[in-house]
């Protein structure tokens, strides 16, 4: 194991009852150290119990103190006797009390960043594109109640993850509108009048006079 069993609940518990630093409590429990700056202000995580790693075997009162007298010291977790199994790639699982969430997290994210798309938002969430599309194009049945929220505020995704779909999303933005750009001096280029070379007009031929003497007349014959 190489995280707690509840990364967020774990955090929040750390921050509020120990000393350590934001960068160790984001290395043990694999967040953001702006994630874990966000839960100590109060933005991040306000609806999540903190979960004592203590009291499940996860981390010992000692290491905590000796990571608390060391910020530079990383926490070491407690390793099960079994390895758990590595999760395999596929929908991102969200606990059952997280679902009714899901909503006001796609409204958040079709509002503020509209340039992430759908597979993206299905990603990040663990949503499906008819239900993304149906907030986009305000037909969802329960449009009327959902009102837009952050998604990492509500623990559905990291900030680290949320960051980098939205520069993704910039770039590919920006690659497109580029593209639209050069096809759009192609088209001009294409519909302009092409413009006929002049032809050149013939060169004169200067000639120079040659002047032809007249023959001398020839003296008449004496008798």
């Amino acid at each position: 194991m190489t995280q707690p069993l509840m990364p967020m609940a774990t955090a929040v518990w750390l921050v509020d009852n120990t000393a350590l630093s934001f960068k160790q409590i984001g290395d043990l429990c694999q967040l953001h150290e702006l994630e874990v700056q966000g839960i100590a202000d109060g933005t991040v995580g306000m609806y999540i119990v903190g979960q004592d790693p203590t009291t499940s075997g996860q981390l010992t009162k000692e290491e905590i103190e000796r990571c608390q007298n060391d910020p530079t010291a990383s926490l070491q977790i407690v390793e099960d006797d079994v390895k758990a199994v590595a999760r395999t790639k596929g929908p991102r699982y969200t606990p059952l009390s997280k679902r009714q969430d899901k909503p006001d997290a796609i409204a958040w994210l079709v509002r503020h960043h509209p340039e992430v798309s759908d597979l993206q938002i299905s990603r990040l969430v663990g949503t499906t594109k008819p239900t993304i599309q149906a907030i986009r194009e305000r037909t969802h049945w329960n449009i009327s109640n959902i009102q837009p929220h952050d998604p990492v505020s509500l623990g559905l995704c990291k900030q680290i993850e949320l960051d980098e779909a939205v520069q993704l999303a910039a770039v590919r933005k920006e690659k497109a509108a580029e593209k639209e750009a050069k096809k759009a001096e192609a088209e001009k280029a294409k519909k302009a009048p092409k413009k006929t070379a002049k032809k050149a007009a013939p060169k004169k031929v200067e000639t120079e006079a040659v002047e032809v003497e007249a023959p001398e007349a020839s003296e008449a014959p004496t008798e």
